[in-house]
């Protein structure tokens, strides 16, 4: 399930969310009934019956009444590092799965991504530093987003660290969203 198809569910048990946009945890209870509003990258956005967003990590998808099966074709990521040379636009591909829990657009897409540097280190992999913004400075959402990319990109074949930065300078603003994003949310 994506953006746009929602599904009613009842909580099977307690767990810790984020709620949108404040960044603020919370807990789910058991029993609690919400809408699952966005299943992508491997988290879920719900909507509470009073109103507020949140985001569940995946890890956390059995508390919202998934089977194993849901959970596998929702495609949530296994952190550990695969072999292989490094390559970079892996980089860029990995930070495309980390998307907007409000909205279904990766931070690539969307533009909050500012810089990707990979340096080579001694021992043959690489470091990564990522500079990254939010489309308004008071999200709350930004550790959050910062902590996925990192994870993402320590995933990928060849790298060792990853630096997440958020960045302010300059001002995000839409005119930094890519073509397929305008598209997506309409603005044209």
């Amino acid at each position: 399930m994506t953006s746009g198809n929602q599904a009613s569910i009842t909580v099977v048990r307690d767990c810790t969310a984020v709620q949108i946009p404040s960044g603020r945890p919370m807990v789910l209870r058991a029993g609690e009934h919400v809408e699952l509003v966005q299943t992508l990258g491997g988290s879920f956005t719900i909507q509470s019956d009073q109103g507020y967003l949140a985001r569940v990590a995946g890890s956390d998808g059995s508390a919202l009444g998934l089977n194993d099966a849901e959970l596998t074709e929702i495609d949530i990521e296994d952190a550990s590092q695969e072999s292989g040379p490094f390559d970079p636009e892996s980089v860029i591909e990995e930070l495309k799965t980390v998307f907007d829990p409000e909205i279904p657009i990766n931070v690539v897409d969307l533009g909050l991504v500012y810089a990707c540097d990979a340096s080579p280190l001694p021992d043959g992999t690489h470091r990564v530093e990522i500079k990254m913004s939010m489309t308004a400075p008071g999200c709350g959402m930004g550790d959050v987003l910062a902590e996925d990319a990192r994870a993402k990109v320590k995933a990928v074949p060849g790298v060792s660290e990853v630096s997440v930065e958020l960045v302010w300078d300059p001002p995000w603003d839409m005119s930094r969203m890519s073509e397929a994003a305008r598209l997506e949310l309409g603005m044209w």
